[in-house]
């Protein structure tokens, strides 16, 4: 018996089941997590435990980091990497899988609702290519902020549950601390599975597949009469308010490839991410996105292209005739366009405190981000401030006017905004309330992300990560203590690029 298997005797903290064992075994590998020379937990997220049903306090222990740092299996447990394949920023890759993370298993919580438990960073699998399966402590610092960040803001997201140093090194651009990232999700099922599995022309596994996320998923749609068919509308409809919700946020993916588009409806993967700090709609922050494929305002699109991939894995579950599965899936993809433009518009109809829905209102905010563009306003911070306006100019007006270079091009539409808010007779107390429901004052800024990652790695210094996550754990309250972490970066702090960190 190796040391893996006596470890994994032990009286376990955690007790995991594995639903996606009953897939056919084309879907996965069987791997074990490598072991990491001294693990030492840095941060251990108490109220996911909590929400989960897990007892904290036995996850901090030391079996409990043993197992958060893969050096010890679970109770329950039979690891896996699940296989996927991709469109890569539009061109095919027939097989990828997970490289560097592996599938503990499933979180069963106390409602009966499964949550996968992955660990990052656990070491080779047969899908590396050749990487060493390793993260750097970095890129594990920045998803747990900006994962719990995009939680906070009450956006699908996958968690982080823990982040644990390895006492190892892994060489990058520079030799770099190692990390591993406890990750938990709805499921790690993506478009990218679904095109490994027809790509391979098995139909007997993509079906199998499909019934899968259809009963842990979808159930809604297993007894409707079309029920594949009704998968890929009800998809199509979660990933566009998805990519609203993002885009009123000021989030850029950065990666939005479809292995990394989540069949879940849920943000997965926070490599080159990034939230807006000045407002333009071609905002690019990945390195790799050399041609602004994923900017902020192209998403909705690349979105939409990806609900297409999906549809075509699943047109021989839709008809046995291809002619007749064609028009099934076109009519099923017909949802995306008027949900996004739905939930968008919603979305910030709020931001800017509009109770009722009006013609006109498209044409208003069109022209305010029109502005904010050509003036170079934070995103953020600009519909903030404009929560703190009254129907009257006051004194409020100075701290949004100074986000513009001319504050006279805001003057102009605040004039607009503000007789649109006098023809619906709005309360200007029940108004700001909206708005600021809607509005965060913090977001995970680049700049203070790499401060807090410089702090971690250069100093040990964990106080900058603890900060940043009190505030963006509860994004929308004032925290005025904290204010600073509210501010854009100054001209030296702006951060340009963001890496995928493999």
């Amino acid at each position: 018996m190796d040391s893996t298997d006596a470890k994994s005797l032990v009286r376990s903290p955690l007790t995991l089941d594995n639903s996606y064992l009953r897939l056919p075994e084309a879907c996965y590998v069987r791997v074990t997590p490598t072991e990491v020379s001294q693990p030492r937990l840095l941060r251990l997220n108490t109220a996911l435990a909590g929400q989960l049903g897990l007892d904290a306090q036995a996850l901090a222990s030391d079996a409990g980091v043993e197992i958060l740092a893969g050096n010890r299996v679970p109770a329950g447990a039979e690891p896996v990497a699940l296989a996927y394949a991709g469109h890569q920023f539009g061109n095919w890759v027939p097989r990828l899988g997970d490289g560097r993370a592996v599938l503990l298993g499933e979180v069963v919580d106390r409602n009966g609702v499964r949550h996968d438990l992955q660990l990052k960073g656990s070491g080779r699998t047969p899908f590396s290519r050749g990487g060493d399966g390793r993260a750097a402590l970095g890129p594990v610092i920045r998803e747990y902020l900006v994962s719990e960040g995009m939680a906070g803001l009450g956006i699908p997201t996958t968690r982080a549950l823990a982040m644990v140093t390895t006492g190892d090194t892994v060489m990058r651009q520079r030799v770099e601390p190692g990390g591993v990232l406890a990750r938990v999700a709805a499921g790690h099922v993506r478009v990218g599975t679904f095109e490994y599995v027809s790509g391979r022309r098995d139909i007997d596994t993509l079906r199998a597949l499909a019934d899968y996320v259809i009963e842990r998923h979808y159930p809604e749609v297993a007894d409707s009469a079309q029920p594949y068919r009704n998968l890929l509308e009800a998809v199509a409809v979660r990933t566009a308010d998805l990519i609203a919700q993002w885009m009123r946020v000021g989030f850029i993916h950065g990666v939005m490839n479809t292995d990394n588009v989540s069949i879940a409806g849920e943000t997965l993967d926070y490599g080159p991410c990034a939230f807006m700090d000045t407002y333009h709609p071609d905002a690019v922050y990945s390195s790799i996105d050399m041609h602004g494929r994923y900017a902020y305002a192209q998403q909705p699109t690349v979105a939409h292209w990806n609900m297409a991939r999906l549809a075509e894995t699943l047109l021989p579950l839709l008809s046995d005739d291809p002619e007749s599965a064609l028009p099934i899936a076109i009519e099923a993809l017909e949802a995306y366009e008027p949900r996004f433009v739905a939930s968008y518009h919603d979305g910030f109809r709020r931001k800017l405190g509009l109770r009722e829905a009006r013609g006109g209102d498209a044409d208003l905010l069109s022209d305010l981000m029109r502005r904010m563009a050509e003036q170079r306003a934070d995103f953020t911070l600009t519909f903030r401030h404009l929560s703190e306006l009254a129907r009257e100019p006051t004194e409020a007006d100075a701290a949004v006017r100074t986000l513009f270079d001319d504050p006279s091009e805001l003057d102009e539409w605040v004039a607009v905004w503000r007789a649109r808010l006098a023809a619906e007779d709005s309360d200007d107390a029940m108004r700001r309330e909206t708005m600021r429901a809607a509005n965060p004052v913090y977001i995970p800024r680049n700049h203070r992300i790499e401060q807090a990652i410089e702090a971690v790695v250069g100093r040990g210094d964990l106080a900058p990560v603890d900060e940043l996550l009190t505030v963006l754990t509860d994004p929308y309250a004032d925290h005025p203590e904290l204010r600073h972490l509210a501010a854009p970066p100054k001209p030296e702090e702006i951060v340009l690029q963001t890496f995928c960190g493999t």
